[in-house]
């Protein structure tokens, strides 16, 4: 008797005849100098992680271990974080995450698309015979287990099948919106319309893509040949390749559902405003995303730093943090922090006082400064004395500040 879709053996074949290729080659402009000198993917989020840790723990904790991540846009520093923290997979099991930089393997130009930098890696990905090809996106952060999804889309007898959201309509002009018949059938597909669709009955949302697309692997060579020798293509999946397959193929929807039924937590965190807010929820009492799941962790590498210290106990110089994260390797002496995420290494002298801010990794706030709604990348040394979020004007002619009054501080601006 075969397996039933929904049951653990029949999933766990599929993911084992699964690979999943992590596009990690965007630059995120949208993020403005947090991107300056690396990859969207290798921006840090969430006190100790990588943006991209959050897909690939998602592949391992689905029990997909075939991962391809291609890179492109600055991708040294996420380079290197693969190879500390990733490299623990057992080739002599058929497990691997491999990086695969811009090579030029086809054409001598870089990745002109998401399809393309598909297309360049055909061979490598051929030889690896998979059934189904997982394609993720390396920049959003969420958990998400891919098994009952590549279930479904076989279920489906599916083509192609999409992972979707919902969100408010003034927010889906930045992704691919989607509409869908009675069955989950998705009859149209438009990339960042002006103009978007919105759900039947629910004026003030749409249905989005969430960059997660599994393909049959057969379906998804013969659309990336047919795209190739297309001259009048962009050869991206959701400007060219969805909408022309999409009426000729069948093409399904995933809605990505909590355990209640809900909408499930997921986060495009491209922009410096959506940036800030997504890791100062973390601090809040039940935060949407839970970095504290034993049964789904999020894995990643961590500097070997020693426990946080806060030191100091004068009335007028107390050591302390309230509502807030720290991490490792953090000393906050004598200064005071408030509602405020404070990655790896980070030092915060006396008479400071910090508050909604998200600290990166290896910074050093000086004495007697004064720092409010503020992202301060990693390696700046702030110097004693600083104010910053308390005059937008005067911050704006040195720092960037964002539509939502977010101040973002690089080493550069320092300088």
């Amino acid at each position: 008797m075969p397996d039933k879709p929904n049951s653990g053996r029949f999933v766990s074949r599929l993911t084992r005849d699964t690979l999943a290729l992590i596009l990690a080659g965007g630059r995120g402009s949208r993020l403005k100098q947090l991107t300056s000198w690396r990859a969207k993917p290798a921006v840090p989020f969430g006190g100790k992680f990588n943006i991209i840790d959050f897909p690939l723990s998602n592949c391992l904790n689905s029990g997909i271990r075939r991962v391809e991540i291609m890179t492109q846009y600055k991708a040294h520093s996420l380079i290197r974080h693969i190879q500390q923290g990733w490299s623990f997979l057992r080739a002599e099991l058929n497990e691997f995450i491999e990086l695969l930089p811009a090579q030029q393997r086809i054409a001598t130009s870089w990745y002109s698309g998401t399809a393309d930098a598909v297309y360049q890696n055909l061979d490598i990905i051929k030889g690896h015979q998979p059934g189904y090809v997982l394609i993720l996106a390396g920049d959003h952060v969420y958990k998400m287990d891919y098994g009952p999804m590549i279930a479904y889309h076989v279920a489906q007898e599916a083509d192609l099948t999409i992972g979707c959201i919902e969100v408010p309509i003034e927010q889906a002009k930045a992704f691919g919106v989607l509409s869908v018949d009675d069955d989950q059938r998705i009859t149209h597909f438009i990339e960042k319309p002006e103009e978007p669709d919105t759900i039947p009955g629910q004026p003030d949302k749409s249905l989005v893509s969430m960059g997660i697309y599994i393909f049959n692997a057969s379906f998804l060579y013969e659309q990336l040949y047919r795209d190739a020798y297309d001259t009048s293509s962009s050869h991206d999946f959701g400007k060219d390749i969805i909408p022309d397959v999409i009426g000729r193929y069948r093409v399904m929807s995933y809605p990505f559902r909590d355990e209640v039924g809900g909408q499930a937590y997921w986060r495009d965190v491209g922009t410096i405003d959506s940036f800030w807010e997504a890791n100062l929820e973390l601090i809040g009492i039940t935060p949407d995303l839970n970095l504290y799941d034993d049964e789904w962790p999020i894995w990643t590498y961590q500097s070997q730093s020693p426990p946080a210290k806060f030191i100091f106990d004068d009335e007028d110089r107390r050591g302390m943090a309230v509502d807030s994260m720290v991490s490792g390797g953090c000393i906050v002496s004598g200064a005071s922090v408030k509602h405020s995420l404070l990655f790896s290494d980070v030092t915060v002298l006396s008479h400071t006082t910090i508050e909604d801010c998200v600290v990166l990794p290896d910074v050093e706030i000086g004495e007697n400064c004064r720092l409010r709604k503020v992202v301060i990348d990693s390696d700046c040394v702030i110097p004693p004395g600083t104010n910053i979020g308390y005059d937008a004007e005067s911050d704006a002619k040195k720092y960037h500040v964002s539509p939502g009054g977010v101040t973002l501080v690089t080493p550069g601006m320092l300088v």
